[in-house]
């Protein structure tokens, strides 16, 4: 059960980062956003880490870096596809990313039961409806936010899933600062050849700290959960996050979705929900 409260702890947080940033992401630069929020996430993490003694356990290094990596590029994308489209048809889209870690865990060994694997098909059969409408849309900024949420997906579940691996080799906030070093390392080769502005009042990027914060806040409760439970099972949970993210978007922002899209997202939770359940 603790395990099962840790992933849904992390996906209600990633949920409410991932709306706040995509948010913050329409009057500010991405790669800004991006960047900005994994170095306050480190600092954040730093803090911990210090208090805690310093002990760095390099059994979760290269796994960890990795997973960074991966994680900067998918947040990277992730943001941008929340700020070109609508949010309660991307964040769905994205979590198909929960399927990559699942496949890997399988490819590992581990066996989920079999009402977790039908819950996985109605999770992607979900999505697909979800996306049905935006693909059609006439805008182009509109399909791109597809093609760019469905790299988001790959990328951030390679990154779940490595992550994970990684807090089980070793020290779980050791596992934590190397995927940050990795996304910062990625993110400021980005920043480096792009060259994106950072203007205005602090006060302007304040909430940018705070959206790295939960950020890594949620990193944390799902490396703990894959400590304590099935990877494949931790994973897909964690993939709740759209949840949060639609409710924010519809009280926050007043989006409306088509009959369709609704439909689509509500069969991809309830696909998540029969795999907790399984």
């Amino acid at each position: 059960m603790l395990a099962i409260a840790l992933a849904l702890g992390s996906s209600v947080a990633w949920g409410t980062a991932d709306f706040f940033g995509g948010a913050v992401s329409r009057r500010l630069p991405v790669l800004s956003v991006t960047l900005l929020s994994q170095a306050a996430g480190l600092a954040g993490l730093l803090v911990v880490f210090a208090a805690r003694g310093g002990a760095f356990d390099d059994g979760s290094l290269g796994l960890g870096v990795v997973s960074g990596v991966c994680g900067g590029i998918g947040l990277l994308c992730f943001y941008r596809a929340l700020a070109l489209g609508t949010m309660s048809v991307v964040s769905p889209l994205a979590a198909c990313g929960a399927i990559v870690p699942l496949v890997l865990a399988l490819a590992g060994g581990e066996r989920p039961s079999a009402a977790t694997l039908v819950g996985v098909v109605l999770a992607l059969g979900g999505a697909v409806l979800a996306a049905t409408e935006e693909r059609r849309a006439e805008a182009p900024a509109r399909r791109r936010a597809v093609a760019i949420a469905l790299v988001a997906a790959v990328a951030l579940g390679a990154f779940i899933y490595l992550l994970g691996r990684s807090a089980r080799h070793g020290d779980t906030l050791s596992a934590l600062l190397s995927a940050r070093f990795g996304s910062l390392a990625v993110l400021t080769a980005a920043a480096l050849a792009l060259r994106p502005t950072i203007e205005g009042p602090p006060s302007r990027w304040l909430p940018v700290a705070g959206i790295g914060l939960l950020d890594v806040t949620a990193n944390g409760l799902f490396a703990l959960a894959s400590t304590r439970g099935l990877l494949a099972v931790a994973s897909v949970l964690g993939s709740l996050y759209p949840v949060t993210t639609v409710l924010l978007a519809h009280v926050v922002l007043g989006e409306r979705v088509s009959t369709v899209q609704r439909a689509g997202v509500a069969l991809a939770l309830v696909g998540v929900a029969v795999i907790s359940a399984g």
